[in-house]
């Protein structure tokens, strides 16, 4: 007796969905934005709160970034790989419940007062959160043309701002006041709200119907090779995607060195900041990055993604050394700058090192992905110059992820224009291409025909000679 076959999910296109249907998964995924936004807001503000707490140093505080970001870089090739055979959906349940796993024992290890017990359940939580990136991130690009793919992921991601900056907020009114700064109570509370939300949002996920999505370019490349198992092109000759791993590592290293430290350079700025009034400033400097976001949707309907990447590129490095040689309210204002040209940078690497890549996207994805491992270890550097020089002269760390992310931006221009034409304007490139297949057609009918006349004339004048 055969055993029952069971019905394999048939994967959509965006064009295939009805409106109500789109806006309803659109807005599903865009909810786990607000999630690690919020995870990662808390992270940087542990770090100064660690160090009063546990009595440690700037270097081994950063210990929490290395975990966190370091399991990006190890889960998140598993999460691709992950997702290839099962899905969008079953992926997304992984990562929430590696995320709610990680925040409940926070509890156990503040009641006992264990650093290395926080470091290994940020570790778990970064597995989660980079389960979830690699899900979302590439669901969202999928989710509509290429053309509106970064400005999508921004609006998006602005979400995901909106919590960075709840973080530091509920830090500077429960961690660093009164008992609350000498103590962990608080911190076991917020992270078992934090697990509380992670398994609401994976029981939702659960009853809703969210379709499984692939991308418009899947099916020309499966129509071109005839088989969906044998890809056109090796993946490892994506390059657009192989360097934006390299600039998504450079730049992530970069945004989370800046943050890390943000509270330290703010408070030893020497015009009267205490800690507390510190963390709300940071909280300012990611409403400033959350406003970034929502303007850059906007620019992002109208500029080329790459071009507007490289603009911001280029801010990004002038601002930092800002940072670094400013002084005072200069250095400050510096640092808000800074926190609003990062704003767009990630979605739009994201986007464009994933464009067009077909059956591969999710095997890009975690690999761009992978790039938040680059926060691993820039933190790590920073903190160890600001320790032997200046949290001041530490944001010249950051200058170089800036710098390796301008290269790449500038790169993919010239290689626009290369290929193409140089351009301002975004343009959707599959209807760029049908164009010009269109206009080429007739020219190369009228060849044909200019070539069969010819070959009429040639043998009227044989016929003539003869």
């Amino acid at each position: 007796m055969e055993a029952p076959q069971v019905a394999a999910i048939t994967p959509l296109t965006a064009s295939q969905l009805s409106r109500g249907r789109w806006a309803f998964a659109y807005a599903l995924v865009t909810s786990l934005f607000f999630t690690w936004g919020f995870a990662y807001g808390l992270l940087d503000v542990l770090n100064a709160h660690f160090q009063v707490v546990f009595k440690i140093n700037k270097t081994q505080s950063t210990l929490l970034q290395l975990a966190y970001f370091g399991a990006y870089l190890v889960f998140s090739p598993v999460a691709g790989i992950f997702m290839r055979k099962h899905g969008y959906k079953a992926g997304i349940h992984l990562g929430l419940t590696l995320y709610s796993l990680g925040a409940v024992f926070f509890w156990p290890s503040a009641k006992f007062q264990k650093y290395g017990g926080f470091v290994g359940c940020t570790f778990v939580i970064g597995c989660g959160l980079s389960t979830l990136e690699v899900a979302a991130n590439s669901y969202i690009s999928v989710l509509g043309t290429p053309k509106y793919a970064a400005a999508r992921l921004n609006f998006s991601q602005g979400f995901q701002g909106v919590a960075s900056f709840a973080g530091p907020l509920i830090a500077s009114r429960w961690f660093f006041l009164g008992a609350n700064a000498t103590t962990l109570h608080t911190v076991q509370w917020v992270y078992l709200a934090v697990a509380g939300l992670g398994l609401v949002l994976n029981i939702m996920f659960y009853f809703c119907d969210l379709p499984e999505i692939e991308e418009e370019f899947v099916l020309q490349q499966v129509a071109k090779s005839g088989d969906p198992e044998k890809p056109p092109e090796s993946f490892w000759r994506q390059y657009r995607c192989l360097f934006g791993f390299v600039a998504q590592t450079a730049y992530v290293g970069a945004q989370v060195g800046v943050a890390s430290l943000a509270v330290n350079f703010m408070h030893e700025q020497g015009i009267g900041i205490s800690t507390s009034k510190a963390s709300q400033l940071f909280s300012f400097c990611q409403m400033t990055f959350t406003f970034g976001r929502f303007v850059g949707v906007l620019i992002l309907n109208f500029v080329d993604p790459a071009l507007l990447l490289s603009i911001y590129a280029v801010a990004c490095s002038v601002f930092s050394l800002g940072v670094a040689f400013a002084t005072g309210k200069a250095g400050i204002g510096c640092l808000f700058a800074l926190f609003f040209f990062e704003s767009i940078c990630y979605p739009c690497i994201f986007t464009l090192g994933t464009k067009n890549l077909g059956v591969h996207t999710k095997q890009g994805s975690g690999l761009i992905v992978m790039g938040v491992g680059g926060g691993a270890w820039y933190p790590p550097a920073q903190a160890s110059v600001a320790d032997r020089i200046s949290t001041r002269r530490s944001y010249l760390v950051p200058f170089s992820g800036y710098m390796a992310m301008t290269i790449y931006a500038i790169g993919l221009v010239i290689d626009q224009a290369r290929k193409d034409e140089f351009r301002v304007r975004n343009v959707h490139e599959m209807d760029q291409q049908e164009a010009t297949a269109r206009v080429a057609e007739p020219e190369k009918g009228d060849e044909e025909n200019k070539a069969s006349v010819e070959k009429v004339e040639d043998s009227v004048e044989i016929v003539r000679v003869t």
